[in-house]
């Protein structure tokens, strides 16, 4: 069973950063093929809430969320969703955006909450309530997507 737990940058430990991190690099860099600046500053933000996904000891889950001004003047934003490889196919992906989505609406309750989405995604995130906005374009040489929650 999957547990979720969300944190600010100075409430991780080393060995849940050091996981994330890792986890983070794996599925991004590794996984995509996609060399880019992963440690981007906005971790260590402090309003940044870290949403972690752990069966037992294992982080299989993770998403960020920043507050309104980081990414997006006037909305939240969630990003770097993913899930271990070896844990997709359970639901944690949608649990996990359900979370982040959630967390950002609690902790900014009169801001959107908006997302950079893998064009291959935008039907998962329709589904969970987000709403194309825009034209599609390349970030890091993968086509994205802005969408924005709707609320």
């Amino acid at each position: 069973m999957t547990k979720f737990y969300s944190k600010t940058f100075n409430e991780l430990t080393t060995a849940e950063l050091y996981a994330i991190l890792k986890l983070r690099v794996d599925v991004f860099v590794v996984e995509q093929n996609c060399p880019y600046e992963e440690l981007d500053g906005l971790d260590c933000e402090p309003q940044t809430q870290h949403i972690i996904g752990y069966d037992d000891n294992d982080v299989v889950a993770y998403a960020r969320c920043l507050a309104p001004k980081i990414n997006y003047e006037n909305s939240a934003a969630i990003g770097r969703v993913l899930v271990k490889k070896d844990a997709r196919g359970k639901g944690l992906a949608h649990a996990i955006v359900s979370l982040a989505k959630d967390i950002c609406i609690s902790h900014w309750p009169e801001q959107g909450v908006e997302i950079s989405a893998q064009c291959y995604l935008t039907e998962f995130y329709t589904e969970l309530g987000f709403q194309v906005d825009g034209q599609e374009y390349l970030e890091d040489g993968i086509p994205h997507i802005h969408m924005k929650a709707v609320l």
